[in-house]
């Protein structure tokens, strides 16, 4: 049995109000409209629904029996109304970020801080990972959006814009004894111990590549997790790393740039994004504000 939909809304105004002039003022419809449409509805049901009153009408048994399963569908429509009013008015909603260290602490941050005073009704999930791991989670649907740094390796049904381009610098701590006059060759660099990203990220297949072009192996003496645990390695003497300048000012005196004969790799951090799935309204706008710090 098909009913229409507008009869059923019909019904739960009449109801409700107990009176057809005012269930046709809260429709916005006329007194025969809704008549008739309380009617049509009998007549698909084969029952009586209302029976009239001096006051107006009210709920036959049959009727009593539809309200119950009507009124909670108008109410969760209702309430669906408002949420998508609300959403799309970014007053409310969520947003899920997939982000890398780097991209995180070098671009992300102020962007989140811009966001959240503008749209303080929109709740932020940032998922903090490696690239492989952040790009794993928006080709399955956790994040709605990711911000890594290259290398990174994409399907083809994933987009990538490019955001802004760095280089990392070789740092060493004054303890590592390490001054030299002149910039330093990367055979002189593979002499020294040196602290990178473990062998399963992105970054660890960058620097391998960039040694093997001088012919030498990449065989670091510490693997760590994550970017932000290298300087704090640097600093006790364990070792050459390799960051973004970003972490330096803060550890003035504690390391120094070395200065390279050979210029480490450029990287780019950069937004990812599903090619055929639609953004929600926040975020799109969290896309906008990342575009617009681009220029």
């Amino acid at each position: 049995m098909a009913v229409s939909m507008e009869h059923y809304r019909v019904f739960y105004q009449v109801a409700r109000q107990g009176n057809i002039t005012q269930a046709a003022a809260a429709l916005y419809s006329s007194q025969p409209n809704v008549t008739h449409a309380v009617k049509l509805l009998e007549e698909e049901l084969g029952c009586k629904l209302f029976l009239r009153t001096n006051k107006g009408v009210q709920l036959t048994p049959e009727g009593e029996l539809l309200y119950s399963h009507v009124a909670p569908a108008m109410e969760h429509i209702r309430r669906a109304e408002e949420e998508l009013r609300l959403t799309t008015r970014l007053r409310m909603g969520s947003i899920s970020i997939g982000a890398s260290e780097v991209a995180l602490h070098c671009f992300l941050l102020p962007i989140l801080r811009r966001f959240r005073s503008a749209y303080p009704g929109i709740q932020i999930r940032v998922n903090n990972s490696a690239t492989p791991q952040a790009v794993r989670a928006l080709e399955t649907g956790m994040v709605d959006l990711a911000v890594v740094t290259t290398p990174v390796e994409l399907g083809g049904h994933l987009r990538r814009l490019d955001l802004r381009k760095f280089r990392e610098v070789a740092v060493c701590s004054p303890g590592l004894g390490l001054f030299p006059a002149r910039p330093i060759t990367p055979e002189e660099l593979a002499e020294y111990p040196l602290i990178s990203l473990s062998r399963d990220t992105m970054t660890y297949g960058l620097y391998e590549n960039w040694f093997r072009e001088s012919g030498l192996p990449f065989r670091p003496d510490i693997e760590v997790a994550t970017a932000d645990q290298i300087l704090p390695l640097v600093k006790n003497d364990l070792g050459i790393g390799f960051v973004t300048e970003y972490f330096l000012p803060q550890e003035a005196g504690a390391v120094r740039k070395l200065a390279l004969t050979k210029p480490l790799p450029e990287r780019s951090i950069c937004l990812l994004e599903q090619s055929a799935r639609p953004l929600s309204p926040a975020a799109r706008k969290f896309r906008e504000l990342i575009t617009a710090a681009c220029g």
